[in-house]
C-alpha cells in the first residue's frame, strides 16, 4: 500500500479557463495561498506563459517564493501569442514529454501541485499537442474557471463537456465576478448547476480592481475561505 505522503504527492489540480483573461490566475494563487495557510504544502506552476511575466510573479509570492520564476514557469514566451505560434517564430521545440516531466519533478516535491493552463483547452502548446493533452496525460483533477457574465452559459458547457469526452471524470467550476455586471448574473451559477447535473459549481465574487496586488489578494482568501475550502476534498 503507498503512504500517505506518497499519496498526497500525487495530488494535482488542473486549472483551466474558458477563455483567456478569464481570471485562472487570480484564482490559482488564492488556492495555492490557501492551501498553505491549512497546513498542505501546497505549490503552483504556469508551464507556459506568454508576453510579459506578472502572472508568474504573482504565483511566485502566493506560495511564498519557494520556487523560482523558471521553476514556475519553465516555457516562457515574449510575444502575447499561442505558445506554438511564437515557438515556430524562435524555431523552438519543445515536446509533450518534456512538459509533463516538469510537471512531475515539481509535484514530487509537495502534497499539491496547482497547475494554471494557458488560455482554454484547445490553446496550443507545441507540434501535434495542446492544453487537453496535458490534462490527459496527467489524469488529474480540474477547474473550470468561467466569468460570471453573460455568454458564460455556452462557454462554461463547451468547456466542460469537452473535458468529459476526453475522461476526465472529477472536474469542478469556480464562477468569477467581474467589475461589470449583467442581467445574466444572479442566474449564471443556478443554470450550469441545472445543465451540469452533480458537478460543483462555486461563485467567486469580485474581488476589486486591485484583486492582483498581493496583499489584497492574501485579505481576500481571508474572505473567501468557504469557497476555497470547497475546491480542496
Amino acid at each position: 500500500m503507498k503512504s500517505r505522503a506518497r499519496r498526497q504527492s500525487e495530488k494535482i489540480i488542473f486549472i483551466t479557463g474558458t477563455d483567456t483573461g478569464v481570471g485562472k490566475t487570480i484564482f490559482t494563487g488564492m488556492l495555492v495561498h490557501y492551501l498553505r495557510q491549512q497546513g498542505v504544502h501546497a505549490l503552483a506552476m504556469k508551464p507556459f506563459c506568454s508576453g510579459r511575466r506578472g502572472d508568474v510573479k504573482l504565483l511566485r509570492a502566493m506560495q511564498d517564493a519557494e520556487l523560482t520564476e523558471e521553476e514556475i514557469n519553465p516555457f516562457y514566451f515574449p510575444k502575447p501569442v499561442a505558445p506554438l505560434v511564437d515557438a515556430r517564430r524562435t524555431k523552438r521545440v519543445i515536446s509533450l514529454a518534456q512538459v509533463i516531466r516538469k510537471i512531475k519533478k515539481l509535484a514530487a516535491r509537495c502534497e499539491c501541485l496547482l497547475i494554471e493552463g494557458s488560455g482554454g483547452l484547445l490553446v496550443p502548446l507545441g507540434e501535434k499537442y495542446m492544453v487537453s493533452d496535458v490534462i490527459k496525460r496527467l489524469d488529474c483533477e480540474v477547474i473550470v474557471v468561467a466569468r460570471n457574465q453573460l455568454g458564460t452559459i455556452n462557454h462554461t458547457l463547451l468547456t466542460v463537456n469537452a473535458l468529459k469526452r476526453f475522461g476526465v471524470k472529477n472536474i469542478a467550476v469556480a464562477l468569477v465576478g467581474t467589475s461589470k455586471k449583467d442581467a445574466s448574473v444572479e442566474k449564471n451559477g443556478a443554470l450550469l448547476r441545472e445543465f451540469l447535473g452533480g458537478i460543483a459549481v462555486r461563485e467567486v465574487t469580485f474581488l476589486g480592481k486591485k484583486a492582483n496586488e498581493i496583499g489584497v489578494l492574501k485579505k481576500s482568501v481571508k474572505k473567501m475561505k468557504k469557497t476555497l475550502a470547497g475546491f480542496c476534498h
